[in-house]
């Protein structure tokens, strides 16, 4: 940010600068070249004829110079046939005439002295009671001219040097003050790392704190996640603690039966185990890239395969609603929590099912009712729970609305379980992240 300011400052200074010296300069030339005006003017106005036709002046220009020799400031009034009338200060020399006609002003420099050029200004002058014409000339050394730009750009070059490097200093005091904020968020997420802290905390600038909101949710996130793998891990290690001690207590007791019992153990074991992988995956995949699945074909896909599984049953499935709406999540999690739901309602229901998808701002709304019994409020929350079955006598794990839980929740959506109007079975409602 420094060397950018750097970058933009010095040449903006160095044009500025350039500029200024260009007018400054014009400025203090115009103005010696104004002195000199000046002087050639009150030197024409005293200027009158003599008696042999010489000219004279009817009073003393003012300015001493004229009378040093070689002090820097001449006058010379020349003509042709006459002799050169000149001041004291030229001394032995002669000012060099422009070239021309000068009935105005003419500007001119004589270089022919070498430690002081002239800068002239010059003017032929018809006078009364005279047929010649005059060639008056005033003369100032070009180097009081060059010491008063030399002192212009001096005083021009420290003043805009100063002012470069207060305008420097000012963008390292700014990026170092503005950048503060980051260093200390820095801190604070090297306390976060450390263990030392479990959040990025203090007071930011306005323009910070979006970010440190955005830290704070994410270490939210983490930590939440690692709380849900810990109690995953616990929830499978409890679920497997049952099983395995029924099979050491059988091993123990050389069970005559200790085949089918082995069997039955290790299917609930793997039962458990699927179940968490399956929340595994779907969280590996939440936290991955964002994906997107379109709801109406997976929902015809699965309820032609359920129809088909249940078709002793005479199964039929309607569905009805928006085709257009899409799950912001991976197809195989959509369809892993669509088939339980359909497989549910077909399973336990009467043989009619009706899925309805609608579109809520923001998610997409999923609703299975069968024809079914129903099952009483007090009882519809149990059936969440891992292994929980009301009806034994249908084939199942009870694990089906536990994964559909689990997964939607992941995804940030939700399941619930209520009275269809429509047919008055079961009606479950799943609620999802809509895609854009």
């Amino acid at each position: 940010m420094i060397l950018l300011a750097a970058a933009w400052i010095i040449p903006l200074l160095a044009l500025g600068g350039f500029a200024l010296d260009r007018v400054l300069t014009s400025a203090v030339t115009r103005n010696f070249d104004g002195q000199l005006d000046i002087a050639l003017t009150a030197m024409i106005a005293a200027a009158d004829i003599g008696p042999a036709g010489e000219v004279r002046f009817t009073r003393p220009l003012g300015d001493q110079r004229f009378f040093e020799p070689y002090s820097g400031l001449y006058w010379q009034v020349t003509a042709t046939g006459q002799d050169d009338f000149r001041s004291r200060s030229l001394w032995d020399r002669s000012l060099k005439t422009a070239a021309g006609d000068c009935r105005a002003v003419c500007r001119s420099e004589d270089k022919r002295f070498k430690n002081e050029p002239l800068r002239v200004v010059e003017q032929d002058i018809a006078l009364p009671g005279s047929t010649t014409r005059w060639h008056f000339q005033v003369a100032q050394s070009r180097s009081d001219l060059d010491l008063q730009v030399g002192a212009l750009r001096r005083t021009l070059l420290w003043s805009l040097s100063a002012l470069g490097l207060g305008l420097l200093a000012l963008a390292a005091l700014q990026s170092t003050y503005g950048l503060s904020p980051l260093r200390r968020v820095s801190r604070a997420i090297a306390a976060v790392r450390s263990g030392a802290a479990t959040r990025v905390a203090g007071n930011f600038p306005r323009e910070i704190e979006p970010m440190v909101a955005e830290l704070n949710e994410l270490l939210d996130y983490n930590e939440a996640q690692a709380e849900a793998a810990r109690r995953h891990a616990g929830n499978l290690a409890h679920a497997l603690k049952t099983p395995m001690s029924v099979l050491i207590g059988e091993a123990h007791a050389n069970a005559a039966d200790l085949a089918e019992t082995v069997a039955g153990q290790t299917a609930i074991m793997r039962r458990h185990v699927d179940h968490h992988l399956a929340r595994a995956r779907a969280s590996g995949r939440r936290t991955a890239a964002a994906a997107r699945a379109e709801v109406w074909p997976s929902l015809e896909a699965i309820a032609r395969t359920i129809e088909r599984i249940h078709a002793g049953r005479g199964t039929v499935i309607d569905l009805a609603g928006a085709r257009g709406l899409a799950f912001r999540g991976e197809k195989q999690d959509l369809e892993e929590m669509l088939g339980n739901l359909l497989d549910n309602a077909a399973i336990y229901g009467g043989g009619r099912v009706f899925v309805t998808v609608e579109n809520v701002p923001g998610q997409v709304r999923i609703t299975v009712e069968d024809d079914g019994t129903g099952i009483p409020a007090a009882e519809r929350e149990r059936l969440f729970e891992r292994g929980a079955r009301l009806d034994t006598a249908q084939p199942g794990t009870g694990l089906g609305l536990a994964i559909v839980r689990d997964v939607a929740e992941i995804y940030g959506g939700s399941v619930a379980l209520g009275e269809s109007e429509d047919l008055g079975g079961l009606a479950a409602v799943l609620t999802l992240p809509a895609a854009g």
